[in-house]
């Protein structure tokens, strides 16, 4: 089992900047693709970024604006999200996939999902 919790969300006006982290318990997590993923009210889960091994994969909505990293000697993911809109209010979640070997941007291709971080822009 692995244990996977979020920090950093918080209240940004729009064009402001957040650090998403989420931090993995386990000794196999430099194996696993980490995703993040975010949950509107009303909406459904949707895929935000990806990073398999050094590779790094983003929806078309985030893309130039968002960047995901890992540093594997602390467990760690994180979201930098620049340039922020409204439309990026939600709970954003971070996920992991033990196969490690696959572009997984669906939700039912991850193992393990924290409990989620709220992010709310204002406009």
């Amino acid at each position: 089992q692995v244990q996977l919790v979020e920090s950093g969300g918080g209240l940004v006006q729009a064009g402001g900047s957040l650090r998403l982290s989420c931090a993995a318990e386990g000794r196999t997590f430099s194996r696993y693709t980490m995703g993040w993923f975010r949950q509107a009210p009303g909406k459904d889960r949707e895929f935000v970024a990806l990073i398999l091994q050094s590779s790094t994969y983003y929806a078309d909505s985030v893309k130039g604006r968002f960047t995901i990293s890992r540093d594997n000697a602390k467990n760690t993911v994180y979201l930098q999200m620049n340039s922020l809109k409204p439309e990026d209010t939600a709970v954003y979640y971070c996920a992991a996939d033990r196969s490690g070997l696959r572009v997984a941007t669906t939700v039912t291709e991850y193992d393990y999902w924290g409990q989620g971080t709220q992010v709310t822009v204002s406009s």
